[in-house]
């Protein structure tokens, strides 16, 4: 068995101390990236210079994840041409349906309502979006002309969203290709995606996406208050980002680097608090107090029933009596909190200190599983922190399968429910498996993530021969805090044929006779 200090590792050469480390090829180390190379010409050579072209990986993956963001825009033509308006079941049997148009007026930008001050008409007295996200849909509305047609006011609002998300898809793939410095290339995953070029512009999640994507790369910088900054505008847009505080705790406590964790952490809080304060607090005659329009959000998510995706509604669709919504909050909470002190138990006892990108992957992939809706704009959240957590597109591929086809199964579900006697679609029977079928393919991604974590020789980063190129300060760094057996590692380490071991944060080293 390898100790918890070196691992056996391919054959390199040690760079010397004028060169610097030379960038992982996937189409070397990865067969399936091979194979795809076959059809731009075959995978890159050892003599390739990027640097001596405008060419360079960075700009190479943010192009093609642009392309790829404009192929998802094309899907949706269909909806943009009528279907958003031309009764309910017509946008899910395109699979082209988006939250965007319909808010517009739904939520009372088109009548220049203000949102959290201004009651809305309707069941849904306020916008039930963060306060950051809010402030982006209220800038789209702001670009989009205010004569035509309200169809027509509808349609530009989805296009002024689409080409602000679109910015955002090139922060998100530039920020994944920079983290890990030595492996630009697996931002090709985020780029290449298909559930990313289908659900972009469904909601608003790119924005928070992009801010979390933004707090890793700063993190990975050794920047600790920078990428709490970044975590703290991420949460005031979406709640998720939030869960990758937990973590940090757990790493920086087994690496001892309680500096590091306590200035991202307030600098999160504090850029939060600065977002949200001038929307969170009313004053009248009787005092101070919270104001009911920030709250919706934290009520609505409270008060949401069991929904789509989860698999709390495929219980309650084949149970008798379902599940009311107190008890789904209370077992669903449990679930998460089970997950996370699992999560935290495996990073404190792994015989090597879990990457940050592994648990922040595990973490919000556990928030999904347990949550009591997951719409299928929720694997943006995951895509990112898949590639930097398992850079392999064998797996990366099954899981994107697997999301497709909830993709697909969900419109067609809509559309056999909203399509009257005529039962156009796919019955319940049908859209419970494809909820099965999600959930085994996030599983079996989470799955592999473990694995790597226990098994380190395994994890295709560490194998090229780096520590944690996501962790900051973390990356290199020994340990002081363990339990379990990583507590107590092997004194030696088991001799190989190969005879090169990687000593986690240095080059590979040749212990060769």
């Amino acid at each position: 068995m390898p100790s918890a200090e070196t691992t056996r590792t391919s054959v390199h050469k040690p760079p010397t101390s004028a060169q610097q480390p030379e960038p992982v090829r996937p189409t070397k180390e990865d067969e399936v990236a091979a194979a795809g190379s076959e059809l731009i010409g075959g995978p890159i050579g050892r003599r390739v210079l990027f640097a001596a072209t405008w060419w360079t990986p960075v700009r190479v993956i943010a192009l093609v994840a642009i392309g790829m963001f404009a192929l998802g825009m094309v899907q949706k033509l269909p909806c943009y041409d009528g279907a958003w308006f031309q009764g309910a079941s017509s946008q899910y049997t395109h699979a082209c349906y988006s939250d965007i148009p319909h808010l517009y007026q739904g939520r009372g930008f088109a009548d220049g309502l203000v949102p959290y001050f201004d009651k809305l008409p309707g069941d849904m007295e306020y916008l039930e979006y963060p306060v950051l996200t809010g402030v982006f849909m209220e800038v789209a509305s702001w670009l989009t002309p205010g004569s035509g047609s309200i169809q027509h006011q509808e349609k530009f609002y989805w296009m002024v969203n689409a080409g602000m998300l679109m910015a955002c898809t090139a922060v998100i793939a530039v920020c994944v290709a920079r983290t890990h410095r030595r492996r630009p290339w697996d931002g090709l995953l985020v780029a290449l995606a298909p559930a990313f070029a289908l659900t972009a512009t469904i909601n608003w999640d790119l924005f928070a996406v992009a801010l979390t994507a933004a707090a890793m790369l700063m993190w990975s910088r050794r920047g600790a208050a920078s990428a709490g900054i970044f975590l703290g505008l991420a949460t005031a847009a979406k709640l998720y980002p939030a869960l990758l505080l937990g973590p940090l705790l757990i790493l920086c406590w087994r690496a001892g680097r309680w500096r590091a964790f306590w200035t991202a952490t307030a600098a999160a809080v504090g850029v939060w608090l600065v977002v949200n304060l001038p929307v969170m607090i009313d004053h009248d005659s009787t005092g101070f107090h919270l104001r009911e329009g920030w709250a919706k959000f934290y009520t609505f998510s409270q008060e949401r029933g069991v929904d789509f995706g989860s698999f709390w509604l495929v219980l309650s669709q084949r149970m008798d009596e379902p599940l009311s919504t107190d008890t789904v909050n209370t077992l669903a909470s449990a679930l998460m909190l089970l997950a996370c002190l699992g999560i935290g138990a495996l990073g404190l006892t792994a015989p090597r200190r879990p990457r940050f990108a592994q648990l922040a992957f595990l973490v919000v992939a556990a928030f999904i599983l347990t949550n009591k809706v997951y719409s299928p704009q929720y694997v943006l959240w995951l895509i990112p922190l898949a590639a930097l957590a398992r850079p392999r597109w064998r797996d990366f591929l099954i899981w994107q399968a697997c999301e497709v086809a909830y993709f697909l199964g969900i419109w067609l579900y809509l559309a056999y429910t909203t399509s009257g006697d005529a039962h156009k679609g796919l019955p319940t029977e049908g859209y419970q498996l494809v909820v099965v079928v999600h959930l085994l393919g996030t599983l079996y991604l989470c799955a592999v993530v473990v694995r790597d974590i226990l098994m380190p020789e395994r994890d295709p980063v560490r194998r090229s021969g780096d520590d944690d190129p996501s962790g900051g300060v973390l990356d290199g760094a020994k340990d002081v805090f363990v339990l379990g057996q990583a507590a107590h590692p092997p004194r030696h380490a088991a001799h190989s044929t190969e005879g090169t071991y990687v000593r986690w944060g240095s080059p590979p080293t040749d212990i060769s006779p």
